[in-house]
């Protein structure tokens, strides 16, 4: 098998890992509140943070004083 073929299997793997995943957590409601919780923590506090971070280097790139 080459390598290219190798890749092509592992990414079908992991695509059908993951449909199946989402396929359970998705059916069963105490993993589906879980994924939305999970999700609006993610939602509040991650994407802000990363937004603030990069503002903040983006000003100290700029040379403006504070």
């Amino acid at each position: 098998m080459t390598s290219a073929k190798a890749r092509v299997a592992a990414n079908v793997v992991l695509a059908s890992a993951g449909v199946a995943a989402a396929y359970v957590v998705l059916t069963t409601p105490s993993l589906r509140r879980l994924a939305v919780r999970a999700a609006r923590l993610w939602l509040g506090v991650g994407v802000p943070g990363y937004l603030m971070a990069e503002t903040r280097k983006a000003w100290l790139e700029s040379g403006r004083p504070a």
